[in-house]
């Protein structure tokens, strides 16, 4: 079978993962999180990142800081020979589960104001519009739409 035809595996960040991570970074943000810094995220008592494998090949990911009761999802990313066929929508459903068995109040994350294309699938998960954030994003200069889920 095609392997873009296949659902993907969702796992804990390993590793082994991060050198692939470092590459969507690269190929989905004008500021993308370096190799250390997705390293130091293993370490870290507060992250929850996951991966989403695909015969081995890491697709996409979503990292989130579960703070007291609240998540703040950091990112979301996928290939772009992965996207448009539900890899991020897989990644926040599965941080969704992670929100519900851990009981916290809420989900928040900021998206840019431009990317109607992820807006309309934080959307669909059940995300609304909480504010903006006037000059959040560098290269391009933009404002951040902040989205929250309340649980």
């Amino acid at each position: 079978m095609d392997d873009h035809l296949r659902r993907p595996q969702i796992v804990k960040m390993q590793a082994r993962h991060i050198e692939e991570i470092a590459e969507i970074e690269k190929l989905s943000f004008s500021k993308p999180w370096s190799f250390e810094a997705l390293a130091e995220e293993l370490s870290n008592p507060l992250a929850v990142f996951l991966v989403a494998v695909i015969d081995g090949k890491t697709v996409g990911y979503a990292g989130m800081h579960h703070i007291i009761d609240e998540g703040y999802i950091t990112n979301i990313a996928v290939h772009p020979d992965y996207r448009r066929r539900g890899i991020a929508t897989a990644l926040i459903n599965e941080l969704d589960n992670y929100a519900r068995k851990k009981g916290l109040a809420l989900l928040t994350l900021e998206v840019r104001c431009s990317n109607v294309v992820a807006i309309d699938i934080y959307r669909r998960a059940g995300f609304d519009e909480a504010g903006i954030r006037k000059g959040f994003y560098d290269e391009p200069k933009e404002d951040a739409l902040i989205m929250t889920k309340y649980y």
